[in-house]
Protein backbone atom coordinates (compact mmCIF):
# COMPACT_ATOMS: atom_id res chain seq x y z
CA UNK A 1 0.00 0.00 0.00
CA UNK A 2 1.45 3.12 -1.08
CA UNK A 3 1.53 6.17 1.90
CA UNK A 4 -1.45 8.85 1.87
CA UNK A 5 -0.54 11.92 -0.94
CA UNK A 6 -1.70 14.66 -1.64
CA UNK A 7 -1.37 17.15 -4.64
CA UNK A 8 1.78 18.95 -5.54
CA UNK A 9 3.47 18.10 -2.19
CA UNK A 10 4.03 14.57 -2.50
CA UNK A 11 3.01 11.81 -0.22
CA UNK A 12 3.71 12.08 3.34
CA UNK A 13 7.20 11.93 4.89
CA UNK A 14 7.49 7.96 5.90
CA UNK A 15 9.56 9.15 9.34
CA UNK A 16 8.07 10.72 12.60
CA UNK A 17 4.95 11.65 13.80
CA UNK A 18 3.21 14.21 10.89
CA UNK A 19 1.54 17.45 13.04
CA UNK A 20 -1.37 19.02 11.16
CA UNK A 21 -2.06 22.19 13.26
CA UNK A 22 -5.65 23.15 13.85
CA UNK A 23 -6.45 26.80 13.13
CA UNK A 24 -10.09 27.48 13.98
CA UNK A 25 -11.26 30.59 12.70
CA UNK A 26 -14.93 30.81 14.84
CA UNK A 27 -16.50 32.11 17.75
CA UNK A 28 -17.37 28.84 19.46
CA UNK A 29 -15.02 25.90 19.10
CA UNK A 30 -15.17 23.75 22.09
CA UNK A 31 -11.53 24.80 22.44
CA UNK A 32 -10.29 28.25 21.14
CA UNK A 33 -13.57 29.68 19.93
CA UNK A 34 -12.60 33.06 19.53
CA UNK A 35 -9.06 33.37 19.64
CA UNK A 36 -8.38 33.35 15.72
CA UNK A 37 -11.14 34.96 14.07
CA UNK A 38 -9.26 37.83 12.21
CA UNK A 39 -7.04 36.91 9.45
CA UNK A 40 -3.91 38.36 11.03
CA UNK A 41 -4.15 36.61 14.53
CA UNK A 42 -4.66 32.90 12.77
CA UNK A 43 -1.52 34.12 10.57
CA UNK A 44 0.32 34.50 13.81
CA UNK A 45 -0.85 31.10 15.53
CA UNK A 46 -0.10 29.38 11.87
CA UNK A 47 3.74 30.66 11.91
CA UNK A 48 3.54 29.16 15.97
CA UNK A 49 2.41 26.27 14.78
CA UNK A 50 4.86 25.48 11.73
CA UNK A 51 7.94 26.95 14.03
CA UNK A 52 7.13 24.14 16.18
CA UNK A 53 6.91 21.64 13.08
CA UNK A 54 3.41 21.71 11.85
CA UNK A 55 3.34 19.81 8.84
CA UNK A 56 0.09 20.96 7.85
CA UNK A 57 -2.84 23.51 8.83
CA UNK A 58 -6.34 22.15 9.02
CA UNK A 59 -8.58 25.25 8.76
CA UNK A 60 -11.91 25.73 9.88
CA UNK A 61 -14.73 28.35 9.89
CA UNK A 62 -17.63 26.29 11.81
CA UNK A 63 -17.56 24.81 15.08
CA UNK A 64 -18.79 21.35 15.48
CA UNK A 65 -19.12 21.23 18.99
CA UNK A 66 -21.75 19.92 20.89
CA UNK A 67 -24.95 21.76 20.60
CA UNK A 68 -23.15 24.00 18.15
CA UNK A 69 -25.45 25.59 15.39
CA UNK A 70 -24.92 25.07 11.42
CA UNK A 71 -23.45 27.87 9.59
CA UNK A 72 -24.73 29.04 6.20
CA UNK A 73 -21.79 28.02 4.35
CA UNK A 74 -21.79 31.65 2.40
CA UNK A 75 -20.65 32.62 5.97
CA UNK A 76 -18.20 30.25 6.32
CA UNK A 77 -16.44 30.85 3.41
CA UNK A 78 -16.64 34.74 4.29
CA UNK A 79 -14.51 33.85 6.82
CA UNK A 80 -12.13 30.85 5.22
CA UNK A 81 -11.61 33.06 2.11
CA UNK A 82 -8.90 35.96 3.20
CA UNK A 83 -7.26 33.42 5.68
CA UNK A 84 -6.76 30.79 2.72
CA UNK A 85 -5.24 33.75 0.61
CA UNK A 86 -3.03 34.48 3.50
CA UNK A 87 -1.82 31.26 4.26
CA UNK A 88 -0.66 30.49 0.58
CA UNK A 89 0.71 33.43 0.35
CA UNK A 90 2.58 33.89 3.44
CA UNK A 91 3.45 29.84 4.18
CA UNK A 92 3.21 28.50 0.87
CA UNK A 93 5.39 25.58 1.78
CA UNK A 94 2.59 24.43 3.75
CA UNK A 95 -0.31 22.60 2.59
CA UNK A 96 -4.21 23.55 3.27
CA UNK A 97 -6.67 21.07 4.74
CA UNK A 98 -10.04 22.55 4.95
CA UNK A 99 -12.23 21.53 8.05
CA UNK A 100 -15.80 21.54 6.03
CA UNK A 101 -19.25 19.63 5.21
CA UNK A 102 -20.34 21.73 2.72
CA UNK A 103 -19.74 21.47 -0.78
CA UNK A 104 -20.39 25.13 -1.81
CA UNK A 105 -17.58 25.82 0.51
CA UNK A 106 -15.20 22.82 -0.67
CA UNK A 107 -15.38 23.23 -4.21
CA UNK A 108 -14.25 27.01 -3.73
CA UNK A 109 -11.27 26.22 -1.65
CA UNK A 110 -10.34 23.62 -4.13
CA UNK A 111 -10.30 25.99 -7.00
CA UNK A 112 -7.73 27.87 -4.81
CA UNK A 113 -5.13 25.23 -4.65
CA UNK A 114 -6.20 23.48 -0.88
CA UNK A 115 -4.47 20.37 -0.69
CA UNK A 116 -7.02 18.25 1.69
CA UNK A 117 -10.81 17.86 2.24
CA UNK A 118 -11.22 17.28 5.96
CA UNK A 119 -15.24 16.22 6.33
CA UNK A 120 -16.73 15.28 9.97
CA UNK A 121 -19.43 13.36 8.37
CA UNK A 122 -17.52 10.98 6.24
CA UNK A 123 -18.41 12.49 2.65
CA UNK A 124 -21.89 11.18 3.54
CA UNK A 125 -23.19 14.45 1.70
CA UNK A 126 -23.41 13.04 -2.42
CA UNK A 127 -22.41 16.67 -3.36
CA UNK A 128 -19.06 16.04 -0.93
CA UNK A 129 -18.61 12.89 -2.16
CA UNK A 130 -18.70 14.27 -6.12
CA UNK A 131 -16.48 16.42 -5.31
CA UNK A 132 -13.99 14.15 -3.98
CA UNK A 133 -14.26 11.84 -6.98
CA UNK A 134 -13.41 14.92 -9.07
CA UNK A 135 -10.41 16.03 -7.88
CA UNK A 136 -7.22 14.52 -6.89
CA UNK A 137 -6.83 16.03 -3.54
CA UNK A 138 -6.08 14.35 0.07
CA UNK A 139 -9.23 13.53 2.62
CA UNK A 140 -9.62 13.14 5.65
CA UNK A 141 -13.00 11.10 6.14
CA UNK A 142 -14.37 10.90 9.93
CA UNK A 143 -16.99 9.12 11.59
CA UNK A 144 -19.83 10.71 13.48
CA UNK A 145 -23.23 10.28 14.10
CA UNK A 146 -26.14 12.73 12.93
CA UNK A 147 -29.30 13.60 14.23
CA UNK A 148 -32.56 15.32 12.29
CA UNK A 149 -29.30 16.87 10.15
CA UNK A 150 -26.94 18.23 13.19
CA UNK A 151 -24.47 16.20 14.48
CA UNK A 152 -25.72 14.12 17.48
CA UNK A 153 -23.67 14.22 20.95
CA UNK A 154 -25.21 12.13 23.62
CA UNK A 155 -24.49 12.63 27.52
CA UNK A 156 -21.22 12.52 27.54
CA UNK A 157 -21.52 9.75 30.92
CA UNK A 158 -23.40 7.77 29.44
CA UNK A 159 -22.40 4.22 30.28
CA UNK A 160 -25.17 2.08 28.12
CA UNK A 161 -22.61 1.25 25.25
CA UNK A 162 -19.41 -0.16 26.77
CA UNK A 163 -17.74 -1.52 23.11
CA UNK A 164 -16.30 0.25 20.52
CA UNK A 165 -18.13 -2.02 18.04
CA UNK A 166 -20.61 0.46 16.55
CA UNK A 167 -18.12 3.03 16.03
CA UNK A 168 -15.98 0.75 14.36
CA UNK A 169 -18.52 -0.50 12.25
CA UNK A 170 -19.08 3.38 11.21
CA UNK A 171 -15.61 4.28 10.21
CA UNK A 172 -15.93 1.00 8.01
CA UNK A 173 -19.02 2.47 6.50
CA UNK A 174 -16.91 5.76 5.72
CA UNK A 175 -14.18 3.56 4.26
CA UNK A 176 -15.99 1.82 2.08
CA UNK A 177 -18.25 4.71 0.67
CA UNK A 178 -14.79 6.22 -0.66
CA UNK A 179 -13.39 2.93 -2.04
CA UNK A 180 -16.34 2.15 -3.58
CA UNK A 181 -16.84 5.09 -5.48
CA UNK A 182 -13.64 4.89 -6.90
CA UNK A 183 -11.12 7.02 -4.76
CA UNK A 184 -7.69 5.68 -4.48
CA UNK A 185 -6.70 4.79 -0.90
CA UNK A 186 -3.68 6.37 -1.09
CA UNK A 187 -5.19 9.66 -0.68
CA UNK A 188 -7.64 8.49 1.93
CA UNK A 189 -7.03 9.05 6.20
CA UNK A 190 -9.71 7.89 8.45
CA UNK A 191 -10.71 9.52 11.75
CA UNK A 192 -12.41 7.48 13.75
CA UNK A 193 -14.04 10.70 15.37
CA UNK A 194 -13.56 10.41 19.20
CA UNK A 195 -16.14 12.56 20.78
CA UNK A 196 -18.49 12.84 17.84
CA UNK A 197 -21.44 10.87 19.02
CA UNK A 198 -19.66 8.82 21.39
CA UNK A 199 -20.04 8.53 25.18
CA UNK A 200 -17.05 8.26 27.67
CA UNK A 201 -17.09 4.55 27.50
CA UNK A 202 -17.16 4.06 23.88
CA UNK A 203 -14.26 6.43 23.57
CA UNK A 204 -12.00 4.32 25.74
CA UNK A 205 -13.41 1.34 24.46
CA UNK A 206 -12.09 2.84 21.11
CA UNK A 207 -9.01 3.95 22.47
CA UNK A 208 -7.83 0.56 23.52
CA UNK A 209 -8.74 -1.09 20.50
CA UNK A 210 -6.25 1.37 18.66
CA UNK A 211 -3.72 -1.46 18.08
CA UNK A 212 -6.13 -3.59 16.27
CA UNK A 213 -7.17 -0.97 13.90
CA UNK A 214 -5.24 -2.57 11.26
CA UNK A 215 -6.71 -5.62 11.97
CA UNK A 216 -10.14 -4.62 12.47
CA UNK A 217 -10.32 -2.13 9.41
CA UNK A 218 -7.83 -3.50 6.83
CA UNK A 219 -6.24 -0.19 7.01
CA UNK A 220 -2.65 0.28 7.97
CA UNK A 221 -1.35 3.08 10.93
CA UNK A 222 -0.22 5.59 8.30
CA UNK A 223 -3.36 6.00 7.26
CA UNK A 224 -5.11 6.98 10.20
CA UNK A 225 -5.45 10.73 11.65
CA UNK A 226 -5.91 10.68 15.41
CA UNK A 227 -7.97 13.59 16.37
CA UNK A 228 -7.57 13.71 19.98
CA UNK A 229 -6.43 16.72 20.90
CA UNK A 230 -7.62 18.34 23.76
CA UNK A 231 -10.56 15.85 24.08
CA UNK A 232 -13.27 15.54 27.01
CA UNK A 233 -11.94 11.89 26.64
CA UNK A 234 -8.65 12.57 27.94
CA UNK A 235 -9.51 14.91 30.72
CA UNK A 236 -12.43 11.96 32.08
CA UNK A 237 -9.61 8.83 31.48
CA UNK A 238 -7.26 11.27 33.42
CA UNK A 239 -9.64 11.84 36.53
CA UNK A 240 -10.16 15.28 36.04
CA UNK A 241 -13.10 15.87 33.86
CA UNK A 242 -13.39 19.29 34.94
CA UNK A 243 -9.92 20.52 33.17
CA UNK A 244 -10.24 23.01 30.95
CA UNK A 245 -9.65 22.33 27.21
CA UNK A 246 -6.53 24.27 26.98
CA UNK A 247 -5.38 22.74 30.16
CA UNK A 248 -5.24 19.05 28.15
CA UNK A 249 -2.26 20.18 26.00
CA UNK A 250 -0.13 17.87 27.96
CA UNK A 251 -2.58 15.11 28.40
CA UNK A 252 -3.01 15.45 24.42
CA UNK A 253 0.59 14.84 24.28
CA UNK A 254 0.89 11.90 26.07
CA UNK A 255 -2.05 10.51 24.17
CA UNK A 256 0.10 11.38 20.60
CA UNK A 257 3.26 9.09 22.19
CA UNK A 258 0.90 6.25 23.38
CA UNK A 259 -0.67 6.45 19.61
CA UNK A 260 3.20 6.52 18.20
CA UNK A 261 4.50 3.70 19.84
CA UNK A 262 1.27 1.65 18.60
CA UNK A 263 2.51 2.74 14.66
CA UNK A 264 0.27 5.71 14.29
CA UNK A 265 1.78 8.76 12.63
CA UNK A 266 -0.34 11.66 12.00
CA UNK A 267 -1.91 13.38 14.48
CA UNK A 268 -4.38 16.14 14.15
CA UNK A 269 -3.76 18.87 17.04
CA UNK A 270 -3.78 22.58 18.86
CA UNK A 271 -0.94 22.66 19.90
CA UNK A 272 2.26 21.30 19.43
CA UNK A 273 5.44 20.46 22.29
Amino acid sequence: MKDFFFPAKGPLPTSGPFFIGILNITPDSFSDGGRFLTPEKALTQARKLAAASAKMFDVGAESTRPGAAALPWAEEWARLEPLLAMLQEQLPEIPLSLDTRHAQVAEKALNTGISVLNDVTGFSDPAMLELAMGSDCGLIAMRSRMKAGSLWMPDYGDHSSLTADPALAELRQVRERLLNAGIAPERILLDPGFGFGTTYTEDSALWQSLPKFPELLSWPQERFCIGISRKRFLAWRNGTPELPPPGRDGLTNSAHQEAEVMGYRVFRTHEIP
